[in-house]
């Protein structure tokens, strides 16, 4: 019997129209742009980036732009908080369509400033992550932490391989880890919906869990300083992004491994990136789920991305709290953590998956 869940009223998805990958596309950005049709005459685009990510691709954006007759005006941005995203709603007044260039920071940014203006945005990553690029919500740090916030998705995403390829390896395999972990979070969404009566769509869990397979089979051929690499990554990444819009959530990326991640987040002194934490945090939760926890460390492990405490250069000590108090990030979302782990379960759990020694 299916278990698809059926609305009693009408849900609107929000998808990409386009999605450009490849070597050099960036160059092509103002043509996307046309072809979305959403600059009339006497508007412009607002290209957001950091002081980086200006340098190593919006430049060449602005300078497409230009070259297409579009009207081009650039902001600089340095966290993803919400006094950022207010400056950025307020240097878009004359703009139709803002251009979020960069990392997880820029386009939490961009993602939520084109929500509050009703206007759309196009995502240009300049780095392969998490699957932020593409979905409906918007990671800001708040006085309590880091929060999820619902936004728009991307109207366009325009992703070039050559400056992907250059950012640091670290960045990619994390991403790797974020796509990867989606293996527990179908696990800890099914469990509600059986549990808990939570709706549950078999369409949108079937392509993430597509996604982070496609990442687990190509783990040979994810390496360093290789173009072939970024385009599974990204094409991995986008599908998870549309599989979170399909659902009208994040629950098809995201479940007990990020709450996890979040708490870790919160108590460590230096985090490690975002997906980084959620392929170690997958490893623990799928042991905790009956699965096959060694294929996803193996995985983890043949990609680069890390397996262990010592490798996030996170203390052991951190991860053992994270665990015990992962169920108090978003305690709505139910997953397999939220009865609560002892200390002790926690420790035996961590030393059982060889997450500390």
């Amino acid at each position: 019997m299916s278990i698809e869940h059926s609305e009693k009223h009408p849900k609107s998805m929000q998808l990409p129209r386009e999605v450009v990958i490849g070597r050099d596309v960036l160059d092509g950005i103002a043509e996307v742009c046309k072809r979305l049709g959403v600059i009339p005459s006497g508007r412009s685009a607002l290209v957001v980036a950091d002081s980086n990510t200006m340098r190593i691709a919006g430049k060449r954006t602005l300078e497409s732009l230009e070259d297409a007759h579009i009207d081009g005006e650039h902001i600089l941005v340095e966290r993803a908080s919400m006094d950022e995203v207010e400056r950025v709603v307020e240097a878009s007044q004359r703009a139709s369509l803002l251009i979020g260039v960069g990392g997880g920071t820029v386009i939490d940014v961009t993602k939520l400033a084109s929500t509050k203006r009703g206007i759309p945005f196009v995502s240009v990553p300049t780095v392969a992550s998490h699957d932020g690029i593409v979905s409906s919500r918007a990671s800001i740090r708040g006085e309590h932490g880091t929060v999820s916030v619902e936004a728009q998705a991307p109207m366009a995403v325009v992703a070039d391989t050559g400056i992907i390829v250059r950012a640091p390896y670290r960045f990619l395999a994390a991403g790797c880890g974020d796509i990867i972990s989606n293996k527990t979070a179908i696990l800890d969404w099914k469990l509600a919906h059986r549990l808990k009566g939570e709706p549950y769509s078999e369409y949108a869990s079937a392509l993430s869990e597509m996604s982070a397979k496609i990442i687990m089979d190509s783990a040979e051929s994810i390496k360093p300083n290789l173009e072939d690499a970024v385009r599974i990554v990204m094409k991995a990444l986008v599908s998870s992004g549309v599989a979170m819009s399909i659902a009208g959530s994040s629950r098809p990326a995201s479940g007990s491994e990020h709450k996890f991640s979040h708490m870790l987040d919160m108590i460590a002194p230096r985090p490690a990136l975002h997906g980084e934490q959620c392929g170690v945090g997958s490893i623990m939760m799928m042991y905790l789920h009956g699965g096959d926890w060694r294929a996803i460390r193996d995985a983890l492990s043949t990609i680069g991305a890390p397996t262990t405490a010592r490798q996030l250069g996170i203390p052991e000590e951190h991860i053992v709290e994270a665990l015990v108090r992962a169920h108090e990030v978003r305690p709505e979302r139910f997953t397999i953590l939220d009865s609560g782990l002892t200390m002790e379960a926690a420790i035996a759990l961590a030393t059982h998956t060889e997450v500390i020694e």
